[in-house]
């Protein structure tokens, strides 16, 4: 009886912390309008975790930095596109992750990648593309999506779109293929015949969204445009109204410069050796903040560790949260993570990890272990009725191949597990776009996710039993994911 009433009070006081005294504002405003965006290899990715560095110490929560490689270090500079004939527009834009800068304002016409019939003729057309700007990407024949498309357009009109859409996307997918090159080879064989840069446009499917990824080009820049302002280019192109543009790109190389996690730890008293790990990534793309992939994750885990540091400071198990680095270029972080410290993994009570938005947990698998029911069901009975009311379970679920970093446990029969939220339109209107800022968090559904988080590593801290890693018996077919190596070097500039 006095175990039931002293884990009440417990997640009494993680419910009330969280709610009269959450700091989730606070911390998000200081990290994701304060510092921004956290690339790999960028100065900003040292400030943020310089941030959490600080938090921690503040709670009192001991926290470190940990290398585990290098990478090509890259700072954003300014980025400005604008088209200066046939007549004068800013057009809306950046130039990728990793693109070289220009040094001074380059001017130039565009000209469109060729139709060509294979590989040779490609060839042949190249010297064309010299001294001017290359249009590499599909125009869009609609900037509005889908969903708008179905409320208001007759149906045999959005029909018509869509068929005429998937023609077009064929297409261009064979006038892409008829090179006999990749995107990323593509990219250097312009670059080689002295076009003056690449302008791109990968839309998200959403008003206003394009995905920001990273440049291939080592010497010129290459640029993201808006549907509307490609669309513009390229129906001038294409018409022979002979458009030009000029890009001031100037971003800073910094040379090949450290990668690492973030880590902090409170220390359990009754089994120090064993852990229950948080777990979320820290980096992102940097075509905005990065606010839904994942500085909400981030918040998450620094607002849980706060919470139990002052409402259960002394854990029976070491409470560990990992904050990793290079996610976004192959669970890079948490790979290596897993590779360096074996002690940590072979003792591994729980990992709860979250990365797929601000909405609210509604979705909790076992992750192919065949008693995971038996401790996470009994773990989220605690939480209050209308948070756990709200999450549909799936025992034992199946192992995470590598959608996020609880998979690089999983691949090594570690029990991870992926809080995985309500979407929000993440997949369209924040995942990697240029519109994943502050603004686009529903705090109240993250304040939720910290008290889940905070309760479900208090209830493991407790748990008398060490969690089976039994793993359940997979369907025909399926097979239980191979640990994959950390990629600890993005190589030469």
């Amino acid at each position: 009886m006095w175990a039931q009433q002293n884990q009440k009070s417990t997640v009494d006081a993680i419910v009330k912390e969280a709610t009269e005294n959450s700091q989730l504002k606070r911390m998000a405003h200081e990290l994701l309008d304060g510092i921004g965006p956290r690339l790999v290899g960028s100065t900003k990715m040292v400030q943020a975790s310089d941030y959490l560095l600080g938090q921690y110490k503040e709670w009192g929560i001991e926290a470190k930095r940990q290398n585990y490689g290098t990478w090509r270090g890259w700072d954003r500079g300014i980025s400005s596109i604008d088209m200066v004939a046939p007549w004068v527009k800013s057009l809306e834009g950046t130039q990728l992750a990793f693109s070289p800068a220009t040094q001074k304002p380059k001017t130039g016409e565009t000209i469109i990648l060729a139709e060509v019939a294979d590989s040779i003729a490609f060839k042949a057309w190249l010297p064309q593309v010299k001294g001017k700007f290359v249009l590499i990407s599909m125009p869009q024949i609609t900037g509005r999506p889908d969903y708008n498309w179905q409320e208001f357009a007759l149906k045999e009109s959005f029909e018509a779109m869509k068929k005429e859409r998937a023609e077009q996307t064929e297409a261009w997918r064979k006038r892409l293929a008829k090179t006999g090159l990749t995107n990323a080879k593509l990219a250097m064989a312009l670059e080689e015949a002295g076009a003056l840069g690449i302008v791109s446009c990968l839309w998200s499917n959403g008003f206003g969204v394009n995905k920001i990824f990273a440049a291939s080009t080592k010497k010129i820049p290459t640029v993201s445009v808006a549907l509307e302002d490609y669309g513009l280019l390229y129906r001038l192109t294409e018409s022979g109204r002979l458009p030009k543009i000029t890009v001031n790109t100037q971003s800073k190389e910094l040379g090949i410069v450290p990668t690492f996690n973030t880590l902090a730890e409170i220390k359990g008293l009754e089994k120090p050796q064993e852990y229950v790990m948080l777990s979320a990534h820290l980096d992102s793309w940097d075509g905005a903040t990065g606010a839904t992939d994942n500085g909400t994750g981030t918040l998450v885990m620094m607002e849980a560790m706060r919470i139990l540091k002052k409402v259960y400071p002394n854990p029976k198990r070491t409470i560990l949260v990992g904050h990793w680095g290079s996610e976004e270029q192959g669970l890079n972080g948490s790979r290596a993570f897993v590779e360096d410290h074996p002690e940590v993994v072979s003792n591994l009570q729980a990992l709860f990890n979250q990365d797929n938005g601000t909405g609210r947990v509604v979705n909790l698998g076992g992750s192919g272990f065949a008693k995971a029911k038996d401790y996470l069901t009994k773990w989220l009975s605690a939480a209050p009725d209308s948070i756990k009311n709200r999450i549909k379970t799936n025992f034992p679920g199946t192992p995470g191949g590598g959608g996020s970093d609880f998979a690089s446990f999983v691949a090594v029969g570690a029990t991870g597990f992926n809080l995985s939220a309500l979407s929000w339109s993440y997949g369209n209107y924040t995942w990697h776009t240029n519109r994943d800022t502050y603004d686009k968090i529903v705090f109240d559904d993250v304040q939720s996710n910290a008290i889940l988080t905070a309760i479900m590593v208090y209830m493991a801290c407790e748990e008398p039993e060490k969690m089976s890693t039994e793993k359940a018996e997979l369907p025909a077919g399926q097979k239980w994911p191979a640990p994959v190596k950390s990629k600890r070097t993005s190589g030469t500039l």
